[in-house]
């Protein structure tokens, strides 16, 4: 890494700290709001032959919970949705993610996919259907008179990186009952599995990963890179030299033995991933 870019990254970390020293993050403290994930169009379905066979309907939606932020002012302010690991939405994390992204300026909603649904962690089971939880927290946002609808990000880690992907990921077929028009507008990934992504994406994405990560490997990303040959939207892989799982996750100091893989912090990743954020967001989310 070149000393312009470490004078880069003490910039923008120097950025975040003084946005909080002048009680921007303070004053954004996260706000506990619930909203419903998003209905299938074929649950609709479901249901209206349920009536007229004289049956009970089922409702297909549920209530989420989520974390709202929001940095000072009346905007309209670009927002940012964020997807928590398989282990649950770390306090440390939420209140983490939500004082940088307040701090440069966006709306945060850190969506929790288990609280409600009374889950501890889904690492070693399947997961719940978090798709339809981060398209009922676009529906939330766009609802919101301080969230510009059409500048919507979604951010995830680990997998909610794999969400993530797959909301960016091209669709046949319309499943959930989204308003025409309304769409995310980039996604970033923090160390996912890139093989559940389709070939060609359907918005811009940044990829974050560590050389190292004998959980979501790099090499499957790298692979799937190489079978897009480039079309689609455009697509931004980082890989960082001896990161593992988790990089960014300060808690983890020396590491960790979990699930049957290797968990470790990585100062000089973590800085360098959050400059790529922040330029990502920037570029794509300005007016």
């Amino acid at each position: 890494m070149g000393g312009t870019r470490l004078k880069m990254l003490g910039v923008y970390a120097m950025l975040a700290a003084a946005a909080c020293a002048q009680n921007t993050c303070a004053r954004a403290a996260d706000e506990l709001v619930k909203f419903n994930t998003a209905p299938y169009i074929v649950g609709q379905i479901q249901q209206r032959r349920a009536i007229e066979r004289g049956e009970m309907a089922v409702d297909t939606t549920g209530a989420i919970q989520g974390y709202l932020s929001k940095p000072d002012g009346d905007g309209p302010f670009p927002a940012v949705i964020y997807l928590h690991g398989c282990s649950g939405l770390n306090p440390a994390a939420r209140k983490r993610f939500s004082e940088l992204l307040t701090g440069w300026g966006y709306v945060a909603l850190a969506v929790d996919s288990f609280a409600t649904r009374g889950l501890e962690e889904a690492c070693d089971r399947p997961m719940p259907d978090r798709q339809a939880d981060a398209w009922g927290a676009l529906l939330y946002l766009s609802k919101l008179p301080f969230v510009d609808q059409g500048r919507i990000a979604v951010v995830g880690s680990s997998q909610g990186g794999i969400v993530a992907l797959r909301l960016a990921s091209t669709r046949d077929v319309k499943l959930f009952d989204i308003p025409d028009g309304l769409d995310l507008k980039i996604a970033v990934a923090f160390y996912p599995r890139c093989g559940v992504a389709s070939e060609q994406l359907a918005i811009p994405t940044l990829i974050l990963i560590g050389e190292l990560d004998d959980w979501t490997p790099a090499q499957n990303c790298q692979q799937w890179m190489a079978l897009r040959k480039a079309r689609g939207a455009p697509v931004k892989l980082v890989v960082y030299p001896g990161a593992y799982h988790a990089f960014d996750f300060p808690g983890l100091g020396g590491g960790l033995w979990r699930f049957g893989h290797w968990l470790k912090y990585d100062a000089e990743a973590a800085r360098s991933a959050t400059a790529e954020l922040h330029d990502f967001l920037a570029a794509h989310l300005s007016n």
